[in-house]
């Protein structure tokens, strides 16, 4: 018997590394059968894919240095751009306003010096948060539309805790310059973004990878925290001492034998987004013009469309290209969160803005195909590689209830010995190197709540 860790994410890579590092015995138990999680990438005829979107900004320079010495970086400047109408914004479109009509410049900025003001702590949702920053009218037509296609819900149903630096808000002068002229600085929260030059984004885990037990085609089943067993989908058993877990919480919350009901109930109740990958390879070396960007038109079905030959040429055979386009919906663990099986319903937009779980894979990789192509971004002739793919859970949804919920699950698993670790085991909105940091805060025993 020795530690056991759920799941070979970039959280449990990390615990596993640091516990290993200092002299306990480890090993770590993956669902499928590669390592890396959603920071693991996948191989098409020469065309590597990530699964979804990935860089890093480690502030930190202990793990800076981990990821420096795991393979060598590409530094990229985050120029991303949006495209809104037919027509293409430097990001963040709050400044950055010259490519629109008048009409709906003045509409913007109107709303923007006559938008209403109120303090942070009187702020009851996202909706009026993005109301109080920007305006109604440029609220309204770029991140509620956005909102509803990457969140998968109306700005009025999230809290606000989560925003933090993601979204850019300017000033007057800013707005005003960025109506005249285009702005060639980067306002993004980061001013600098990397990725490795070669292996996709996974590789800033080689270094901890090195030597770690990693047993594959694992999948839990059941835990028995008295017994301090795990059982797993292939019949087979494991005993640990000290158990650590990134493990979704709706879904550990359905494993746990004894698990009162009020607990398994807050579990299933948490919120997140599922989301699919529509995978392009292209056998021409120009298609992708931007590192990535936003969409939002809310009859296209990507919310976000990003380039992996940009991030690095490693990723596509000599000569091509390659594009990679999200499309996400919302759910909550109470509700079985599958791919819709082919032949379901057809329809593609159930209401405003929103994308119908139940359309099938073929269906969302033909749609989001024609989409692209209506935009210009490449001819059908010239597409080398198509591929769609599902990710059960993507991204936390922080509905008002999330902290309640979670918490009572946390505290329950603290209360059973199970240490919770990573996005989806803390249930926060962790950038990669948070992710990496809260696996290392194991060596401390430090189970946040």
């Amino acid at each position: 018997m020795g530690t056991v860790i759920l799941g070979s994410g970039i959280a449990g890579i990390s615990a596993g590394y640091h516990l290993e590092k200092s002299g306990e015995n480890v090993v770590i138990y993956e669902k499928d059968s590669d390592w890396g999680g959603l920071c693991g990438n996948f191989t098409i005829d020469g065309f590597r894919f990530d699964r979804f979107v990935h860089f890093t900004f480690a502030p930190d320079e202990y793990i800076k240095n981990i990821f420096k010495e795991s393979v060598e970086l590409i530094e990229h400047v985050p120029f991303p751009s949006n495209y809104y109408k037919g027509i293409w914004i430097r990001h963040p479109a709050q400044n950055n306003l010259a490519p629109l009509s008048s009409e709906e410049k003045t509409d913007i900025i109107y709303d923007f010096v006559n938008r209403i003001e109120k303090p942070v702590d009187e702020i009851q949702d996202y909706g009026e948060w993005l109301r109080v920053q920007y305006g109604n009218y440029f609220a309204e037509n770029f991140p509620f539309k956005y909102t509803r296609k990457y969140w998968g819900v109306e700005p009025k149903e999230l809290e606000t805790k989560w925003v933090g630096q993601r979204m850019y808000t300017p000033d007057l002068k800013q707005v005003l310059k960025g109506s005249f002229e285009t702005q060639d600085e980067c306002f993004y929260y980061s001013k600098v973004m990397k990725y490795p030059k070669k292996g996709g984004f996974r590789s800033i885990l080689n270094k901890c990878r090195e030597g770690l037990d990693i047993r594959f085609n694992k999948k839990v089943i059941k835990i028995n925290p008295q017994e301090k067993i795990v059982i797993f989908k292939d019949g087979t058993s494991t005993k640990y001492t000290r158990l650590i877990s990134s493990l979704p919480l709706p879904e550990i919350v359905k494993m746990i034998d004894g698990i009162p009901e009020e607990v398994k109930e807050a579990g299933l109740n948490l919120m997140h987004t599922s989301g699919y990958m529509v995978s392009l390879g292209f056998n021409r070396p120009d298609v992708a013009k931007h590192l990535w960007f936003y969409i939002y038109d809310e009859d296209i079905l990507p919310a976000r469309v990003y380039s992996p030959n940009l991030k690095s040429a490693d990723n596509v055979p000599e000569g091509c290209s390659s594009l990679q386009a999200e499309i996400f919906f919302a759910n909550s663990g109470a509700q079985e969160n599958c791919p819709p099986l082919a032949g379901g319903p057809k329809s593609v937009i159930s209401r405003r803005g929103f994308f119908n779980p139940q359309t099938p894979p073929e269906v969302i990789l033909e749609k989001t195909i024609e989409s692209l192509i209506s935009m210009g971004l490449f001819k059908e002739e010239e597409i080398a590689v198509k591929d769609i793919r599902f990710e059960k859970y993507a991204n936390v949804i922080f509905d008002k209830d999330i902290y309640k919920n979670k918490k009572i699950v946390l505290d329950y698993l603290y209360k059973v010995g199970i240490e919770s670790i990573g996005r989806f085991g803390k249930w926060e909105y962790f950038w990669t190197h948070q992710a990496f940091d809260d696996g290392r805060k194991v060596l401390k025993m430090e189970i946040l709540k």
